[in-house]
């Protein structure tokens, strides 16, 4: 195809179980002409992506993640333009699919950088992380490397390939040193071949890393950074005597057919007895199984200190009996009465996987999907396995009360051998020297406590020691937690209180950069033509200089009449680079009593010269130019990129946002106007954060008042409109006459501005600015006046 993926890493960290996985890919078109390249990618389901960004000929286009409905339209709005976006999601058995594909020209490149992120669950005495390894063609470099760090020490680690032959074996190395592990997956590319010369590949399967930690006490606590979180996994405890009943609907399901003939069950229940009873419907099955239950312990045949679950097999369409789905979770849940655990396997092709899942959370237990296949009897088996040995039951966990806030779920029906229960939350009390956790539970033969205490200091200070770790780790696999349990929650939950949990989700996702089901990442690509759209807008205003003084609370303003076509410099630190240029334009006609016409800034200048760079801003589009290379964008795009020492964002329509790095931060609001107005043309607002960053050199209209400004006003009277009095301003040794106007500032909200009052400098802002306001004027655009 011309497309050659010359390069494919997939890099991993895990801290105390988060994984933080970064995939890395790299493209060029080898064909004369310019190619479609598909990044495609499958992710475990249970990971939540965080970050997306391509990288073509040098400029960096962000992902945006946004609520699932904006996230919607943006992408509508950028495929009905024809440039499509990345924003693809198909699911498969434990993986889901992310798709981009982008266009790139004949002999470019283009970098993949896709981020996400898990917390490992412990299954079977052993944390798994899969990772799905499908590059479709040779990769000349390809590696998988993934560096673990467990504070409690590893015990084991284990790397395989369901793809990986003998020959290949030696192709994985691992090494594993107290609590550290390092694994890594180099084939060249010879040994990815299927066979000698051929040119396929056989890297097509999964990678699966497990390994287990050391456990010298029943738990775990670590804190870093206002935030805990507690591992509870003890060992050699008695078992729990469990009773199970299984309900098998084998009704229309070729699965229940299947099992009746090759008793997968009694492989099952080697270590019981089956008592079989028929029953024609969903619905009485339950309640039959229910009672059935209730009598055995009525009677004392089961131990009192036992665990009670229920094992459904069903596709979960009601086809006799109670029909009505929302009828048979109530019935089921008030016969049930959270005395017991009902667990819900999911088979068949059209398996109604919503109404079991949330039956199934009504009553303590969950749904697992069973794929029917050859290997649905071990699908079985592995699920039977993990819930086969219950270990303690309602098991509570305790901290500090009033030093805690924000816990994720703490208590729990059951705690299964070879798995482990995880809590998270915050810390509000910063005086806390020690942190104690208390964990409640019925045993097998007793109520049994553990406790666990650490010293707050010293556990951070032990974390924060190790360059494994990836920043705030725990506040994230806190944020991710949280994020599962309200999205759970969310399934049986009443309108009104569903509506409350999926909106407190949806903040926690986007604040943490989340894709889950409720946000969804958008990748806009560049582009090269555009049509501009026309809103009906009037906007009033010329171009007030509008100054925050936030050492006296106040603001001052000013404005500068000159000809239409005068550029100034607005902006210019000699001592970064930096320089801002606006050029001025009028109103499309002169009025005729003669007034001065206003005038508004229409186009922008920005020059770099550290970076090599010159962006120019107008009404219409944004062209940034780089040495030789140029990209043009316009105000219809929404989009980030980076470039070295740059971030630019585009939000559609509204203002543009240009970030050096150490450096300000400036903020260009686009004012569209009304077409059929006789005397607006449309214009550039220009807004600066992080004045400070600047250097102390900086000068122009309006950098040099990035500086501290000191002015004192006395005297307020009237003036002659009783809504603007006049004062008098000392300011730089000048003695003024200002008036009290209102503006509107435009920097915070683009859309309708906020009313600001300010001292308004008459004439040109004499005697506030530095010399003649006509000393500003430059030649062009990219005139660096003062710069060596």
């Amino acid at each position: 195809s011309g497309i050659d993926i010359y390069s494919m890493k997939i890099d991993s960290k895990v801290t105390s179980r988060f994984a933080h996985n970064v995939i890395t890919s790299r493209a060029v078109n080898r064909a004369s002409v310019s190619k479609e390249v598909l990044f495609e990618v499958e992710l475990p389901k249970t990971a939540f992506i965080t970050n997306f960004s391509m990288t073509i000929d040098g400029i960096t286009y962000l992902g945006n993640i946004k609520e699932k409905e904006a996230a919607k339209k943006q992408y509508e709005k950028a495929v009905s333009r024809g440039h499509t976006a990345g924003l693809v999601k198909a699911s498969g058995r434990k993986t889901e699919k992310f798709t981009v594909s982008v266009n790139i020209a004949a002999a470019s490149k283009v970098t993949f950088e896709l981020t996400y992120e898990e917390l490992l669950k412990r299954h079977l005495g052993k944390y798994e992380m899969l990772i799905k390894v499908k590059p479709k063609q040779l990769v000349k470099e390809f590696q998988i490397e993934a560096n673990i760090f467990e504070p409690q020490g590893i015990s084991e680690l284990e790397a395989l390939g369901s793809f990986i032959n003998n020959d290949l074996t030696q192709t994985i190395e691992k090494s594993l040193s107290g609590k550290k592990g390092h694994v890594s997956f180099k084939p060249t590319i010879d040994q990815q071949r299927t066979c000698e010369n051929c040119s396929t590949s056989f890297l097509d399967g999964d990678f699966i890393l497990k390994y287990d930690v050391k456990r010298d006490s029943p738990g775990n606590l670590q804190i870093i950074s206002g935030y805990f979180v507690h591992f509870f996994a003890p060992a050699n405890l008695p078992r729990v005597p469990k009773n199970v009943i299984f309900v098998i609907d084998i009704s229309h399901s070729m699965l229940g057919q299947k099992m009746e003939q090759d008793n997968t069950l009694e492989g099952i229940l080697s270590q019981g007895y089956l008592r079989q009873f028929e029953a024609t419907n969903i619905n009485d099955a339950l309640i039959r199984t229910v009672e059935m239950m209730n009598e055995a312990h009525k009677e004392k045949v089961l131990p009192e200190r036992s665990s009670s679950t229920v094992i459904m097999l069903t596709d979960g369409n009601p086809t006799s009996g109670e029909l009505n789905q929302g009828k048979i979770q109530e019935n089921v849940k008030n016969a049930i009465q959270g005395r017991y655990s009902l667990y819900n396997l999911a088979f068949g092709y059209d398996m109604d996987y919503n109404f079991l899942e949330k039956m199934a959370l009504e009553n303590n237990g969950l749904t697992r999907r069973i794929y029917e296949d050859s290997d649905s009897a071990l699908q079985l088996q592995s699920f039977y396995d993990e819930v086969a040995n219950p270990m303690l039951r309602a098991v509570q966990l305790h901290y500090p009360i009033n030093a805690t806030s924000e816990l994720t779920q703490n208590n729990f029906n059951h705690y299964y051998d070879g798995s482990e229960i995880v809590v998270a939350g915050r810390i509000i009390d910063n005086d806390l020297n020690s942190f104690t956790a208390d964990v409640k539970a019925q045993g097998a033969n007793n109520d049994v406590t553990f406790t666990e205490q650490v010293d707050i200091e010293e556990t951070a200070k032990a974390l924060h020691d190790q360059e494994y770790i990836f920043g705030d780790y725990i506040e994230r696999l806190w944020a991710y937690l949280t994020i599962q349990q309200l999205l759970e929650k969310c399934i049986s939950a009443q309108e009104e209180k569903r509506k409350n949990l999926a909106a407190e989700a949806l903040e926690l996702s986007l604040k943490y950069k989340f894709v889950t089901p409720l946000t969804s990442m958008v990748v806009t690509k560049p582009e090269d033509k555009a049509t501009i759209a026309d809103k009906p807008v009037e906007v009033d205003g010329d171009p007030h200089f509008l100054i925050d003084v936030p050492q006296k609370k106040d603001h001052l303003c000013f404005n500068i009449n000159l000809d239409p076509g005068v550029v100034l410099n607005l902006v210019n630190d000699p001592d970064t680079g930096i320089t801002v240029n606006g050029q001025l334009v009028g109103k499309n006609k002169v009025s005729n009593n003669g007034q001065t016409q206003k005038t508004y800034i229409g186009k922008l200048g920005i020059v770099n010269t550290q970076l090599d760079l010159k962006i120019e801003i107008t009404t219409e589009k944004i062209t940034l130019q780089n040495g030789r290379k140029t990209a043009t964008f316009t105000w219809l795009d929404t989009i980030t990129l980076q470039k070295e020492g740059l971030t630019m964002e585009i939000n559609r329509e509204k203002n543009l946002v240009l970030s050096f790095r150490d450096g300000a931060t400036f903020i260009v609001v686009l004012h569209r106007v009304w077409k059929k107005h006789p005397l607006h043309q449309d214009f550039l607002g220009f807004y600066t954060l992080d004045s400070h960053k600047v250097s102390e050199h900086t000068h122009g209209l309006l950098g040099q008042f990035f500086q501290h400004i000191d002015f004192e006003v006395f005297d307020i009277r009237p003036g002659s409109d009783p809504e603007k009095p006049h004062a008098t301003m000392i300011v730089k040794n000048n003695k003024l006459t200002v008036t009290r106007v209102s503006e509107k500032d435009y920097g915070k909200d683009p859309s309708h501005g906020t009313i600001i009052p300010c001292w308004f400098i008459h004439n040109n802002g004499t005697g506030l600015i530095d010399g003649a306001h006509t000393d500003y004027i430059v030649s062009n655009l990219f005139s660096t006046p003062f710069i060596n």
